[in-house]
């Protein structure tokens, strides 16, 4: 009988909800040179990743062409990069929408 009981207090116990030990801020942006910096900074960083994305798909369709007559595991490798090319861009376009998907707006 004793054994039923501490496995109705266990079970009892496990079913209560979690209480966080840290708690979660809310972000926010900081303000003045400091958040202005950061603005900047991540929008460098979305830049680049156009311009290389655009770079790696002119490179892609220059393997493809030269790969065209006689080298055709350079036309195919340009080929097999262009799914990364545009997975690569997806993340890029939409990382805050991930970000904040995955994390959750309060």
């Amino acid at each position: 009988m004793s054994f039923r009981i501490c496995i109705s207090a266990a079970q009892l116990w496990l079913a209560q909800p979690p209480t966080p030990v840290v708690p979660v801020p809310t972000p926010q942006n900081p303000g003045g040179a400091i958040g202005k910096a950061t603005d900047f900074i991540l929008g460098l960083m979305m830049w680049g990743g156009l311009v290389g994305a655009v770079g790696a798909l002119i490179a892609a369709g220059v393997m493809m062409v030269v790969g065209r007559r006689n080298r055709n595991n350079l036309a195919i490798d340009g080929a097999m990069s262009l799914p990364w090319i545009l997975a690569g861009l997806a993340l890029v376009l939409g990382a805050s929408s991930f970000v904040t998907f995955f994390l959750g707006e309060k």
